[in-house]
């Protein structure tokens, strides 16, 4: 499979003013040195803590916020450097569906207006009738109903607001979509709809996925591959088999034993992590996760970054000892 993104080197970092009116500036690094590529119809599961630079990364590769530094290139172009009209006409092939369908839906445009908007605006429809009936049509894709079009955002369950989200970001037949978090707001019992949904879409139309999530299990079912993101940073990259099967990376065994065991009366041992995630406005020398790690080596660990190398067919790990 082809490249469809390849990300090289992103860096993006937020200045932090402190001090008397302000004067004294630093940076929090949100994103740091971060590579990978996403082939043509393959899903990505970007997984991490909180605060980890998960959805950080997803907005930069969008450039809804704008990189530091380093290279994105989708089909082969690089978006970085294009203007805004060049970026316009390129975003109808990069999409996203964010965490939150309560506040991602504009409450005064009904569900035509928000899914039609996109049609009108890179001109894919010929006409109104034909604006309504594409608009119609994807509404029945994701699991609505037609008649759903002339409803407001307030009429609608949140599983049913996802889906209408699902529906604007599929209106114009993108390549790729970034899911930041779709299920996270959602009750468990909305989550499986919603991720079946995404599955058979992505199997469908062809689509790729980067796939943000917390939930270690719905990023299994979803991906092909998984990175695994501490403090800015991937830790680990892997096919998925392999990386639930045998982890690598110390912070990469520490999330799945928090994983809830199914099998009723089997036991997994707990891997409990010492202290806190450090501030990313001073992180750690060395190896950002020297801190917390069971397996650091003081002398190296706390003086050398780990480089993400291969350590095992196609598994990558950014830890000495792996």
């Amino acid at each position: 499979m082809s490249a469809l993104l390849e990300v090289n080197n992103l860096f993006k970092s937020f200045p932090v003013h402190a001090g008397l009116f302000g004067r004294d500036k630093r940076r929090v690094h949100a994103v740091s040195d971060v590579s990978f590529e996403l082939a043509e119809g393959e899903t990505l599961g970007l997984v991490g803590e909180s605060g980890c630079g998960k959805s950080t990364l997803g907005r930069a590769v969008l450039r809804l916020i704008e990189p530091s530094a380093g290279s994105v290139r989708f089909a082969g172009q690089e978006i970085t450097t294009l203007g805004s009209g060049e970026l316009r006409a390129l975003r109808r092939h990069m999409q996203i569906v964010f965490q939150d369908p309560y506040s991602s839906l504009n409450p005064r445009m009904s569900v035509r207006e928000t899914v039609g908007e996109a049609l009108h605006i890179h001109k894919l429809a010929s006409s109104r009738s034909d604006e309504d009936a594409q608009v119609a049509a994807l509404l029945v894709q994701v699991g609505l109903r037609a008649e759903h079009m002339n409803r407001f955002p307030h009429e609608f369950s949140g599983g049913q607001r996802q889906r209408i989200g699902i529906a604007r970001a599929l209106a114009v037949r993108p390549k790729l979509i970034v899911c930041d978090e779709p299920v996270s707001a959602l009750d468990v019992s909305v989550q499986a709809q919603i991720v079946n949904l995404l599955k058979d879409l992505s199997e469908q139309l062809g689509l790729s996925y980067l796939f943000i999530a917390h939930d270690l299990s719905v990023v299994e079912f979803m991906s092909q591959r998984v990175a695994v993101m501490y403090l800015g940073r991937i830790v680990e990259l892997a096919p998925a088999s392999a990386l639930y099967a045998r982890p690598r990376h110390p912070y990469t065994r520490a999330l799945l034993s928090a994983v809830p065991e199914l099998v009723p009366g089997a036991r997994k041992k707990r891997l409990k992590l010492a202290g806190d995630i450090p501030s990313p406005l001073d992180p750690p020398t060395g190896c950002p996760f020297h801190p917390r790690c069971p397996d650091a080596q003081l002398g190296r660990c706390d003086r050398e970054r780990p480089a993400l190398r291969v350590v095992d067919d196609a598994q990558l790990a950014a830890c000495h000892f792996a």
